[in-house]
This record gives C-alpha cells, sequence and structure tokens, in this order.
C-alpha cells in the first residue's frame, strides 16, 4: 500500500496544495515553519481520522477561513480514497472513505497502517509508563481488530467502574458494593484477554527489536522489552492472580475511587544489555532505541497484515550523527513508502538516496518539486 496522491485546501499554510508522491521515499525540505510537518500531519489524519500533533482542529484552519480539508488516493490491489474535512463555525470533524461518511475511528484503524517517528517519541523510552503503553496499544490495534475492541470496551468499564466507586464514596450507600463486584469480574474478564494480548507480542516484537538495533548498530548492543503484569502464563492464571489484586485493594480503591490495578497501569521495561534504558541509558542510546521500535513496529505490521505501512519520519536526521544517519538511511532502502522530512539540504546529501525516490521542497505553504 502507498499514498498516489495528497490535496490540501486551508489545512494550516497550505491554501491549496495537490501533490504526486513516490511509492518509495519521499524527502521534504524545508525550514521551520514553512509547512513539511503539516504534509506529515495531513497523511496521518487520512490514515487514522486523529490528529499527528496535539493541537485542535481549529488550530489547522488556514487563517481567515472557515474549514480545512485533505484528500488522500491511496493505492493497493484497488484505489482508495480518504478524506477528512473540518468546518470551524460548527467545529465538527466528518471523515469520509470513498465518499461514505465513517462515524468511528475504529472502522479506519489498520486499514491504511502507519508508523510516525516524531519529536515528541522521546516520551516513550523518557517518559511515563501510559507512554509506553499507549505505544504498545497503538502498534496491537493496527494489527488486531480483536484487540481494539477489547481495549475499547476495556476502557469503558473503567470509567464505569470509577463512577461507581466515587458513587460508593460520596453515598456511603454500600448496597452498591454487589454492583461494584459485578463491574470487577466483567473488568477482569476483558483486562485479561489484553493482557494475555500484550504477552504474545512482546515475545514475538522483541525478535524484531532486536534485528532492527542490529541494523543500527551492527549487534553492538541487545535490546530487550521486559512486560511486568500479573503473574501467570495462562489465561485463567493470569485472571486469578488479577481478581486476587482486586480483592487485595478493594479498600484502597473505594477511598481513593480509582482503579488501581489492570493493564492499564501495567509497565513495560526497556533494556540495553540487561540494564534499564531509562536509568542508565545515554541520550545517544535512548534516541537508538526509540528509531529501532520504529523499525521493528514497521516490519512487524507488514508481517503481521501482508501489507505495507507508510512511514512517517519527521526531521529525525537532525538528532542523529553522521554514522547513525547513514545506517539509518541505507535501513530506509528496506522498508516501502516512506516520508522524511528535512531541515536543509546539507542533511540530504549525506543520506544514501537511491533511485526512484522523490524530492520536495516547502516554503510558505508552497510545494515545489526539486
Amino acid at each position: 500500500m502507498y499514498l498516489k496522491e495528497l490535496e490540501l485546501i486551508n489545512f494550516r499554510l497550505h491554501k491549496s496544495s495537490k501533490i504526486n508522491f513516490s511509492d518509495k521515499l519521499n524527502y521534504i525540505v524545508g525550514g521551520n515553519g514553512q509547512g513539511k510537518t503539516t504534509i506529515l500531519e495531513a497523511v496521518y489524519f487520512l490514515c487514522t481520522t486523529k490528529n499527528l500533533l496535539s493541537s485542535s482542529e481549529s488550530e489547522i484552519v488556514n487563517f481567515n477561513e472557515n474549514f480545512f480539508e485533505a484528500k488522500g488516493k491511496f493505492k493497493e490491489l484497488t484505489e482508495d480514497l480518504s478524506r477528512v474535512l473540518y468546518q470551524k463555525d460548527i467545529n465538527k470533524k466528518f471523515f469520509y472513505l470513498n465518499e461514505k461518511q465513517i462515524f468511528r475511528s475504529s472502522s479506519v484503524i489498520g486499514k491504511f497502517p502507519i508508523v510516525t517517528l516524531t519529536q515528541p517519541d522521546h516520551s516513550i523510552t523518557q517518559g511515563a509508563p501510559a507512554d509506553r503503553r499507549k505505544f504498545v496499544d497503538m502498534v496491537i490495534s493496527q494489527t488486531s481488530e480483536t484487540y481494539l475492541k477489547i481495549l475499547i470496551d476495556y476502557n469503558k468499564i473503567l470509567k464505569q467502574r470509577a463512577r461507581l466507586l466515587i458513587q460508593i464514596f460520596e453515598t456511603k450507600n454500600y448496597s452498591l458494593l454487589q454492583q461494584l463486584d459485578s463491574w470487577t469480574e466483567t473488568l477482569v474478564e476483558a483486562g485479561s484477554e489484553l493482557i494475555s494480548h500484550r504477552i504474545a507480542f512482546i515475545s514475538d516484537f522483541n525478535d524484531y527489536l532486536k534485528n532492527a538495533y542490529s541494523k543500527i548498530l551492527e549487534n553492538a548492543e541487545t535490546p530487550y522489552i521486559e512486560y511486568h503484569h500479573p503473574e501467570g502464563t495462562t489465561a485463567e492464571e493470569i485472571k486469578k492472580d488479577f481478581y486476587l489484586k482486586l480483592e487485595e485493594l478493594k479498600g484502597e480503591e473505594l477511598r481513593r475511587c480509582s482503579n488501581l490495578a489492570g493493564p492499564h497501569r501495567d509497565e513495560f521495561t526497556f533494556r540495553i544489555n540487561g540494564l534499564e534504558l531509562k536509568k542508565y541509558g545515554s541520550q545517544g542510546q535512548h534516541k537508538t532505541f526509540q528509531i529501532a521500535l520504529k523499525f521493528a513496529q514497521f516490519f512487524y505490521m507488514k508481517e503481521k497484515l501482508s501489507r505495507t505501512p507508510v512511514f512517517l519520519l519527521d526531521d529525525v536526521f537532525g538528532e542523529l550523527d553522521s554514522y547513525r544517519a547513514e545506517k539509518i538511511s541505507w535501513f530506509l532502502r528496506e522498508v516501502g513508502q516512506a516520508f522524511i522530512t528535512l531541515t536543509d539540504f546539507t542533511r540530504f546529501e549525506k543520506l544514501n538516496v537511491g533511485s526512484g525516490n522523490s524530492l520536495f521542497t516547502v516554503k510558505n505553504g508552497c510545494v515545489e518539486y526539486a
């Protein structure tokens, strides 16, 4: 799968841009604030219905305009047209697939598989446990509709159970404890399934991570992801341990009005040569691990889906030394379609570009073929 064509209207600086892409590597060169990352943002929108950046949709609309629109034509065996439209006056976003309106993001997740490597990804290795859970959930959700459905249901159960904990705390109506037990059983059922999926994923994914890492550092270091979860290897053992943990924490949960155990609190530890990356890793090791994670994600998804994801890399080479930059540029030849932003031509000239790729320059929202 690859993105053949992209059209932007009133999308940040891009008043009207239409771009035809290579099915291989697409280098997008431009200064800061010129609109190159906006192209990646639009591609991500079309693949996920979500915003790559943290800004609201209203901030994306070009100055003095009332809407933005992005359209993309994806090519595989057939062509699919993905389109997102936002109207500022009613503050509403509309998503269309082949001109049919889509009302749930879950209907799109995984249809246009995508991998992103951006500046905020440092939080995956350096941030809170929630950042690592988000990464794992995002990878599995794009490859498993079952996991995505369970995850959505589990989050709904968490909210319902938390509301009941608050209600019991505020009203002191302890007759509601029987209702809480029912929600606990439901939470254990869904949560245990998520944990089982995650265990299988990490066992499989570690091999992809080691392979990606070796391509960048030639086996100089060995990476590993460790998943901390309720004890047990079988589904029944995991379920039993999860339930016992909730029984143990029941009083504390009632006092704090919070769900204190489950896959929403599990941790993933990243290690290099046995040492915990977050505690002992250098900045270079963190950056290499982040990049290896995303390449591992790419090839994992490609194999599981039998489809080639789109790969977005936003100004990655600016933070790398020449050795790592050269290794990664060679590695990129093994992927399918990728979009790579760069701030200047100097970095571009040091990369192993190869043939059949495209180079674009972006200035003040205007795109030109170089």
